[in-house]
């Protein structure tokens, strides 16, 4: 199982190396000393940190539907021409860019500082591995 230091940890869940160390001082996470003498957080036991804190901003939506990655932000950015328009969104750390008619940015009325919810509905996700550096 991957081991992750303090400033790893940190990086991965954006938040800085002292607010990672209180955590392990209050008990909330658990570390050990790794082979290094540093302490390391367990990748099992940093994914289910990281699952149990993750909140996501209220849907205001209302709607249900069977697509389960709904990301609600804020519309940072939105480029058009006359047919198609390219709308930025900020969703907590996430940047989501989708492509969609400039009638549709129209009528929904998508401009920087609105809210927005984007909803990804699909059977193609490709997930990646980094590499061990061999």
């Amino acid at each position: 199982m991957p081991q992750y230091r303090i400033s790893e940890v940190a990086g991965l869940l954006g938040v800085s190396d002292d607010t990672v160390r209180r955590w392990v001082e209050d008990a909330r996470l658990p570390a050990e000393q790794g082979p290094s003498g540093r302490l390391v957080v367990e990748g099992s036991v940093l994914a289910e940190f990281a699952r149990d804190r993750a909140r996501a901003a209220h849907d205001p939506s209302g709607v249900e539907r069977s697509a389960r990655n709904r990301f609600v932000g804020l519309v940072t950015e939105v480029v058009s021409d006359t047919v198609m328009s390219q709308v930025e969104l900020q969703c907590g750390p996430h940047r989501v860019v989708s492509l969609l008619s400039t009638e549709a940015v129209e009528e929904l009325g998508l401009r920087p500082g609105v809210l927005a919810v984007a909803v990804v509905k699909s059977t193609a996700v490709v997930v990646e591995k980094p590499g061990d550096g061999t």
